[in-house]
């Protein structure tokens, strides 16, 4: 036994960054919402990029929102990069919500101040529906 326990934990260790990893379960991913506004901070970094938008409200006024992306790796097969978003770009972005009902989600879809659609990624995102509340 003494000797096959280090070799269990040994066979263990590349599983680690997997158990780490956090799922998409906080996200309402039955629905989307539809925001425009804009953009106050784009964070390119690891493990998730982060977009946090202004985003205006029905009958005025503004809400922040802090919205979750998927890698940089998996984003820069798609195009990205960390200047394809800058502050002050207005877009419109497609969120899957957050389930509590925070003003934050995962990204699905990024319309940029130019017109061009912009996919972030997310595994299975044509499963998503696209229902603006």
């Amino acid at each position: 036994m003494r000797r096959i326990l280090p070799w269990a934990a040994a066979a263990a260790l590349p599983l680690a960054p997997l158990a780490a990893h956090h799922s998409f379960a906080m996200f309402d991913n039955t629905r989307s919402i539809t925001l425009h506004g804009s953009v106050t901070k784009f964070q390119w970094t690891n493990p998730h990029a982060f977009l946090e938008v202004e985003a205006d409200q029905p009958g005025g006024g503004t809400k922040h929102y802090t919205l979750e992306m998927t890698s940089p790796n998996m984003m820069s097969r798609g195009g990205w990069n960390a200047r394809t978003i800058k502050t002050g770009d207005v877009v419109t972005v497609y969120v899957s919500p957050l389930r509590n009902g925070s003003p934050g989600g995962l990204v699905l879809e990024v319309i940029l101040p130019s017109g061009k659609h912009m996919l972030p990624g997310v595994p299975n995102a044509s499963r998503y529906a696209r229902t603006s509340d």
